[in-house]
């Protein structure tokens, strides 16, 4: 999830993005802040909602085929890139990544 403005933008990723990665990723309807606080299972038995990382961005481009961004979380730094493939599916991308596994959870079992 991706705050911008007065919603997130979200996209599903079935792993953790450790780097080097590029893997597929899901775009879902944008969701309410709210969402940035919760973790568990979601309705009519989707699955559950992760948090794997947070802390800020910067936004470097963004329109209806790309979104680029610095990312600055705890443990995922560098540049994200999610690049359409079809309508609902994107590749992400981090690159020029670093990552702080110092107290890495992981996803929850």
């Amino acid at each position: 999830m991706l705050e911008h403005g007065a919603r997130l933008r979200t996209w599903a990723l079935k792993v953790p993005p450790l780097p080097p990665v590029r893997m597929e990723a899901e775009l879902l309807p944008d969701h309410r802040l709210e969402y940035l606080e919760y973790e568990g299972v979601v309705s009519g038995g989707r699955g559950r909602v992760a948090r794997w990382d947070q802390g800020a961005y910067v936004l470097l481009a963004a329109d209806e085929h790309c979104w680029e961004a610095e990312l600055y979380g705890r443990f995922a730094r560098g540049r994200l890139r999610l690049v359409r493939e079809a309508a609902q599916r994107w590749n992400l991308s981090l690159l020029n990544d670093s990552l702080n596994t110092t107290g890495w959870r992981g996803l929850p079992t």
